[in-house]
């Protein structure tokens, strides 16, 4: 299927690792142009050169996302090269466990700017450019915003307030026909997951205790799964689609987990 996405320029936050890095490839490779932000040097020219080398067109900015001037100055960077922005994935975050038994008031400010305001501050950036293209905007959260998981009070307020903004976002920009979605990941095998697995001393045990407990096929999700989804969101192959939580999750959140 044609997802009419042929020289679209789409940023990625966080875009050049694990659910961030799978939207960029799976961009390039549907013949769009992603637009990756990150912090870490190495890692964005790395997945520019992977992009590059399979010949698809790709721009890059570094930029500390909690820092809003920085933020301006990618987007600046992605209008001068490429003169248009067609779609903005608002991907970056970290679970950085700020509970409340264990948290303080400073903490859980700091896990809020980390996870939550560069998304407003993203989409407030390239809003000019979405209304002029009626562009999409799609919003990476996750089931911690829904199921709660324990010792994490900051990363779960911040998804929770990713969901409320995504509807929030979709209503008021009703007039300009920017659709605005998010998608809400469970348990998805990144790179940072399989550092997390790899703590425990029986990891491949834990993997399985978790795996049990996802009711389609009993597998985690994939990156390119979420990939997809986040690819169709953008596409006008989902033209009447907006102010939607979807759940790329083999039915983790909602299904019973004893199936």
């Amino acid at each position: 299927m044609d997802l009419y996405l042929k020289d679209k320029v789409i940023i990625v936050t966080g875009g050049s690792a694990g659910i961030g890095r799978g939207i960029s490839m799976a961009l390039a490779k549907e013949g769009a142009i992603p637009f990756i932000i990150g912090r870490t040097k190495e890692k964005v020219d790395a997945c520019v050169k992977e992009i590059e080398a399979l010949g698809g067109k790709v721009g890059k900015a570094y930029a500390e996302l909690t820092d809003a001037h920085e933020c301006e100055n990618a987007v600046k960077s992605a209008l001068e090269q490429f003169g248009q922005i067609d779609g903005l994935v608002n991907n970056a975050g970290v679970n950085d466990s700020v509970g409340l038994e264990q948290g303080s008031v400073e903490d859980f400010v700091k896990s809020l700017h980390k996870n939550l305001t560069h998304y407003y501050t993203m989409a407030k950036l390239v809003l000019p450019e979405l209304k002029k293209n009626k562009g999409a905007l799609v919003n990476i959260g996750s089931k911690t915003s829904v199921t709660g998981q324990g010792g994490t009070s900051g990363y779960a307020a911040a998804n929770g307030g990713r969901n409320a903004l995504t509807r929030e976002w979709a209503v008021e920009l009703l007039p300009y026909s920017i659709r605005v979605n998010t998608i809400i990941v469970a348990e998805c095998y990144t790179p940072l997951y399989d550092k997390w697995i790899k703590t425990f001393d029986n990891p491949e045990e834990k993997l399985a205790e978790i795996t049990k407990n996802i009711p389609l096929e009993n597998r985690m999700t994939s990156e390119q799964e979420i990939a997809d989804t986040a690819l169709f969101l953008l596409s006008s192959r989902s033209s009447h689609t907006t102010g939607q939580l979807l759940y790329v999750d083999g039915g983790y959140t909602h299904l019973d987990r004893s199936l």
